[in-house]
């Protein structure tokens, strides 16, 4: 894919109210690939005093978002299944690496995992996308 929508991609991170508020950063994107980093801090923690699992979906999520959107055209999830494996301490760095496994006309398959920089899986997740014929509308 082109280096136009990388950079579109990585200029939209920027500016992604969502992201901003639960302290998501795009680190890397390329095509059928993304890098996302949150720090574990007080903002994400549930009931239990544990990270909450929606902030770890959002990581996933946002990770997801960036992969298969690196394509050049809109793609919208279908499913996304995670296991959630290990909680992480406050304070830990955590990444979710998205990988492309396939890609088809219609449809595209990720195996995305969360992991804190010792590198210790936190999160697994297989995720679908449907591949939409439109280009991104800010490209």
């Amino acid at each position: 894919m082109s280096e136009k929508v990388f950079e579109a991609l990585r200029g939209r991170a920027k500016d992604e109210p969502y992201a901003k508020m639960l302290g998501l950063e795009l680190l890397k994107v390329d095509d059928g690939y993304a890098l996302v980093q949150m720090t574990f801090t007080e903002r994400h923690r549930n009931i239990y005093g544990r990270c909450h699992g929606g902030a770890l979906f959002s990581l996933i999520d946002e990770a997801f978002q960036f992969a298969s959107n690196s394509s050049g055209r809109i793609e919208i999830a279908l499913n996304v299944s995670i296991s959630y494996v290990k909680a992480p301490n406050e304070g830990d760095v955590l990444q979710a690496e998205a990988k492309l496994l396939n890609r088809s006309r219609r449809i595209s398959h990720f195996l995305i995992e969360v992991r804190n920089l010792p590198g210790e899986l936190m999160a697994s997740c297989q995720a679908t996308a449907y591949r939409r014929d439109d280009p991104l509308p800010f490209l």
